[in-house]
């Protein structure tokens, strides 16, 4: 081979390199330590630690803004926001400045309450969530999530989202699976000590990436307390945990991703996730079963 010609192959194997390079998308996910009440310091406390480190796509806890341990409904109503509120504005800002996307837990006020995670961009708001699978108290203060589970299309991949306790219904993420998602943001303030390790199977059973954002620190708010119990983490269709971060820091975890390894849902190449599923059999009430 002349040299000439060596040389066309090395600089199609460096575009090619930096084809793949491009591809990947970064993942930032921010583990914070909210003050109940204290919606103003929380987001600049999240705009700080995002704008410590470059990310594709921001990923922060459930309720990152209000803080969790309400007392009453009257708290939720001034603790919360629409979806295009401030808070969204000056993540739209951040957005459009860094060129990235941002995935946020927040009260929003609509014709209801809602625990609901928004995903911005530098173009505005791109979509809202609504939590479906409440947990324990939420149930006094918000409603069910009416919306189902959206997949959104980004410059990266397609992204979609659940928040914390709808890990323990293994519908919500095939449900987003199924709609093609290749990353779930997974907004959290987790105190169970369940969900990381089960992430794991939730990301092997679909074949997608997940990104848990949890918070950290204990909230003691009219004399009701919780204790949050961290270790945000990216999980890969494999079922490899790519970064898990501690139980008790702030911070920011960088884990660089291809979504299109989400697009591979094979076992082996006669078992297929999706393809295998048997749909027919998953029915209530089959008159051979007692």
């Amino acid at each position: 081979m002349g040299g000439t010609e060596a040389g066309v192959w090395v600089s199609l194997r460096l575009a090619v390199r930096a084809w793949e390079i491009e591809r990947r998308m970064r993942i930032g996910l921010v583990q914070s330590a909210p003050v109940f009440g204290g919606v103003e310091r929380n987001r600049r406390r999240l705009l700080d630690l995002m704008g410590s480190a470059r990310a594709d796509l921001y990923v922060l806890p459930e309720l990152c803004l209000s803080g969790y341990v309400f007392a009453e409904t009257k708290e939720v109503e001034a603790l919360s926001e629409p979806a295009d509120g401030p808070s969204a504005q000056q993540f739209v800002e951040f957005a459009r400045k860094t060129g990235s996307f941002v995935v946020f837990g927040f009260a929003e006020r609509s014709t209801h309450l809602y625990n609901s995670a928004a995903l911005v961009g530098p173009d505005g708001l791109v979509g809202v969530y609504r939590k479906v699978h409440l947990f324990d108290r939420e149930r006094l203060f918000f409603a069910p999530g009416d919306r189902g589970f959206p997949v959104f299309d980004l410059p990266f991949g397609r992204v979609g989202m659940m928040i914390c306790f709808d890990w323990i219904f293994p519908e919500s993420a095939r449900s987003l699976a199924l709609r093609g998602a290749q990353l779930i943001a997974h907004p959290s303030n987790l105190v169970l000590p369940h969900c990381p390790d089960a992430m794991v199977t939730r990301c092997l059973e679909n074949r997608v990436f997940a990104a848990t954002a949890d918070r950290v620190g204990r909230e003691l708010h009219a004399g009701r307390s919780l204790t949050f119990i961290g270790t945000s983490e990216v999980v890969s269709p494999s079922g490899e945990i790519l970064t898990r971060m501690s139980r008790d820091e702030e911070g920011v975890a960088l884990c660089d991703v291809d979504p299109a390894a989400a697009l591979q849902k094979q076992v082996t190449p006669m078992s297929d996730v999706f393809e295998g599923r048997r749909p027919d059999q998953y029915t209530l009430g089959r008159p051979d079963i007692g």
